[in-house]
């Protein structure tokens, strides 16, 4: 299956959104809307697993054996640093007990005991606690003829979002399992079928839709709006189908540094805040302006997380594939 050079391009943005937030954050400015690059990347899992087991025959055991090792072990190399760092007293702020640390390697949402938040050590890990509750389902799923899929995901991601919309519970695993934003998951999904049934928007309404998710991230930025799934949900899964739909249009060619960075994205995510931390640290000290430590952090974010994506990641997933079959270029990708 051909790379989607649409998906690429779209999971190195919301990367990179992401970086920007963090930096801005860490400097005590604001890009808040930089977040929304998680509610894509939801909507690209979503999309990316649907397309691969329509592609491929897949038990829910090798689903699950498959995304774990194409997720984990990055994931647990960057926490244990961080332990490591704060064991150490590198990070005088991140505190440790023994469940947070458990929690935090296995994917089970606790509450971090340095801030009260339901955060893994790795703060931006938190996210990978939803895509392993997708995981989950979507291989509960896989159990069932496939006409019978889509309906099973719709109605057991509407009931997790009905009862926390009911009862909001308060135990960390329930109150991150019920929240609506997993419904983004299944926005990816639907718009995976209208793509493979070929059910796509077009040129011209498939720029609109990238056009209209584009003027609303920038509309929520420029208001100072509140960040709200059920807002950028919905813009997340506009921006993704239109991508698609040009696409599908012949539209989209390669831009190789996208792609790359596309592929690097993961990293990126997980590794920028170490760089980004030292990079506001140095430019406080050294008096470094505000705007100019942002773009610094940025930068040393990214490179960082480039660094990691060929001197970590790669390497695994060669050592990991010698004891896996063969996958699809799609599926090589993490989403």
């Amino acid at each position: 299956m051909k790379t989607l050079y649409g998906i690429q391009y779209l999971r190195a943005f919301a990367a990179l959104a992401v970086v920007v937030f963090h930096a801005a954050e860490r400097s005590g400015g604001h890009f808040t809307i930089g977040a929304a690059g998680v509610d894509v990347f939801f909507v690209i899992s979503g999309f990316i697993m649907w397309v691969i087991s329509d592609r491929k025959s897949l038990t829910p055991h090798r689903f699950l054996v498959d995304r774990i090792r194409r997720i984990a072990p990055s994931y647990w190399l960057v926490t244990v640093i961080m332990i490591g760092g704060a064991m150490a007293g590198l990070f005088p702020n991140l505190q440790l007990d023994a469940g947070h640390v458990l929690g935090s390697l296995f994917f089970v949402p606790v509450r971090s005991p340095s801030t009260g938040e339901i955060w893994p050590i790795l703060v931006q890990g938190w996210t990978l606690n939803f895509e392993m509750f997708f995981y989950v389902l979507f291989a509960g799923a896989l159990f069932l003829p496939r006409q019978w899929r889509l309906p099973f995901l719709s109605v057991a991601f509407g009931f997790f979002v009905v009862v926390g919309l009911m009862w909001k519970p308060s135990s960390p695993t329930l109150a991150t399992y019920t929240r609506p934003s997993i419904l983004e998951f299944l926005g990816g999904v639907f718009i995976a079928e209208l793509w493979l049934r070929r059910w796509t928007a077009g040129n011209s309404l498939g720029l609109g839709c990238v056009g209209a998710a584009l003027c609303g991230f920038a509309a929520i930025h420029l208001m100072g709006a509140g960040f709200d799934e059920f807002v950028c949900g919905p813009l997340a899964m506009a921006l993704v189908f239109g991508m698609v739909s040009l696409e599908a249009d012949g539209s989209i060619g390669r831009v190789p540094l996208l792609t790359y960075l596309g592929d690097a994205s993961y990293s990126i995510y997980l590794w920028h805040t170490l760089a980004v931390s030292v990079a506001i640290k140095a430019a406080g000290i050294l008096g470094i302006p505000g705007g100019l430590a942002v773009v610094a952090a940025v930068c040393g974010g990214t490179l960082l997380g480039i660094a990691a994506y060929e001197m970590v990641e790669k390497p695994l997933r060669k050592l990991l594939s010698n004891e896996a079959p063969k996958r699809r270029p799609l599926e090589q990708r993490p989403s």
